[in-house]
């Protein structure tokens, strides 16, 4: 068992090409990605921030339908 001895075979592509419409696609997929996780953490920021300038999330709602009603 000593002289065993054990051969891999590896394969290596060189000179690859990556499509250039994939490429695009991938990008813009990531633009977008994080372009609405950004719209998202705003919007839950001004959300949090109008339920402290409310006094609550009961305060909130009640405050909301005074302004949609024009009270």
């Amino acid at each position: 068992m000593k002289d065993t001895q054990v051969y891999a075979k590896t394969r290596v592509r060189a000179g690859e090409k990556a499509n250039a419409a994939t490429e695009i696609s991938r990008a813009g997929m990531y633009t977008v990605g994080i372009a609405s996780a950004v719209i998202g953490l705003w919007g839950f920021a001004c959300f949090v921030g109008g339920m402290v300038a409310s006094g609550g999330p009961l305060s909130l709602i009640g405050n909301w339908f005074k302004a949609v009603a024009g009270m």
